[in-house]
């Protein structure tokens, strides 16, 4: 079972007991840890790509990045790339997130990942260099939910989580390029 330090929306372990991380003949599987951005504040009067966190978007980012630590260290696995929207509401949540983690992972922020659309997620996911096995992608709505529903698998009985602010998902895949399983989701407390 999972660590769960997130609350408001438990983090869901969907994994079952003795499921092994071997993708067998095909080696290793990669983890996709899909994060939307921290709630934002609309009161400051910026352009959209500009807006930034608010004090719970603040709150929750760390809040992420605490169990996002705690869920690594149970896996036995590192972190080893973050793709990150260049949205200031996106860059600073990773920043928060990544603050809590023994070891932050290198950093590319990625225009493409500042987008609306599920299919240009998709992209930067297929695009993701094979010699990495575990990434955390921060993006926005709609398209973090879309993505979602691209990357799981058919006939899995899954309902796409919600993406609200703050909300992570974990998808383990065969490679970049497939399509994967939900081993767990959730939201920090508001």
């Amino acid at each position: 079972m999972f660590p769960d330090p997130l609350n408001a929306e438990p983090m869901t372990p969907v994994e079952p007991e003795g499921t092994s991380r071997d993708g067998g003949a095909e080696g290793r599987l990669k983890t996709l840890i899909l994060m939307r951005h921290a709630k934002s504040d609309w009161s400051v009067p910026v352009d959209d790509r500009r807006r930034p966190l608010n004090e719970r978007g603040r709150r929750q980012a760390a809040e992420a990045g605490r169990w996002l630590r705690t869920f690594l260290d149970a896996r036995g696995e590192p972190l080893e790339l973050a793709v990150v929207s260049p949205a200031v509401r996106a860059a600073y949540a990773w920043d928060l997130a990544a603050a809590e983690l023994d070891e932050a992972p290198p950093v590319r922020r990625e225009e493409l990942a500042y987008t609306f659309d599920g299919d240009d997620l998709h992209e930067v996911v297929r695009g993701l260099p094979g010699d990495v096995d575990t990434v955390v992608l921060v993006g926005h709505n709609p398209a973090c939910e879309e993505l979602l529903d691209r990357l799981l698998e058919d006939g899995a009985g899954e309902i796409t989580p919600q993406m609200k602010t703050s909300a992570l998902a974990v998808i383990e895949l065969a490679d970049w390029t497939s399509r994967g399983r939900l081993v767990a989701h959730g939201r920090p407390p508001n």
